[in-house]
């Protein structure tokens, strides 16, 4: 039986530019460990700090791999040395649990490497690409989206363009406001920790493009949820309540440590 997994390779910018490697080396373990907490409950995982400044991950389901990048990249604290993820999702004849990641030789491991390379050589770097056509052959499955994979890839990576151009005009106050709602999902509660008014924040988060922002990442989460539910009517798993509890699992770990992951 098929399973169905995403992928991200996470590299970091400018990372040999300045003397941080060894902080960052040990920032890229501490959150290796998060999403391990953060996946404990979705089954099993595969993840790999290696090469330095690199990341692989290998979860079940479509949606997940994007759903982590995009917290770690809302968290993230060197905002001089920002990360970038190549993401693939698709479907594997194995568990999951069976692979050993530093031999596995899959498309989709080349797809999201592929996507990764694209975007190092991108001068104005994107944080965000999905590869789904580059490695697959030409016979696609006309019963899934498989049929269309090269108009789909298209479509999301203009909608993460559109999404990243939003983030780039967002001030560091609008970005600290955007990733507080991101977890907390309350103005208050953002106005509360941040001793500012509620009429303050709320201009942040318009001002900021902070709805833009969340809401395309929710339309991207839900076109990989349903497209997993169309190709997996009959296993009986739900993949939305997977996602569900993959980020209740985030947010509940990014509140009890809030204030330090925010320097608060």
């Amino acid at each position: 039986m098929n399973e169905p997994i995403s992928i991200f390779i996470l590299d970091v910018s400018n990372s040999s530019l300045e003397k941080k490697g060894e902080e960052l080396t040990l920032y890229l373990d501490e959150l290796v460990n998060w999403i391990e907490i953060w996946t404990e409950d979705i089954g099993p995982i595969k993840i790999k700090h290696r090469a330095g400044d690199e990341i692989i991950f290998v979860g079940h389901g479509y949606s997940t791999a994007y759903t982590l990048a995009f917290f770690v990249s809302r968290v993230w604290k060197y905002k001089e040395h920002k990360p970038y993820f190549g993401l693939s999702f698709g479907d594997i004849d194995k568990s999951l649990a069976e692979i050993d990641i530093e031999k596995w030789i899959h498309p989709l491991i080349k797809q999201a490497r592929y996507a990764n390379d694209s975007l190092k050589q991108e001068q104005s770097r994107p944080q965000f690409r999905f590869e789904l056509d580059q490695f697959y052959s030409n016979e696609k499955n006309i019963t899934s989206y498989n049929q269309f994979r090269a108009e789909f890839e298209t479509l999301i990576n203009t909608l993460l363009h559109l999404q990243q151009q939003y983030i780039r005009k967002q001030t560091e106050i609008q970005e600290q406001v955007c990733s507080l709602y991101l977890i907390l999902q309350q103005q208050k509660a953002i106005g509360e920790l941040l001793g500012r008014t509620a009429p303050t924040i709320s201009s942040h988060f318009k001002k900021g493009f902070s709805e833009e922002i969340l809401m395309s990442f929710k339309e991207i989460v839900s076109i990989l949820i349903s497209l997993e539910k169309k190709s997996y009517l009959k296993s009986g798993i739900d993949p939305s309540e997977t996602n569900k509890t993959l980020t209740h699992l985030i947010r509940n770990h990014l509140k009890a440590n809030i204030k330090s992951m925010f320097d608060l």
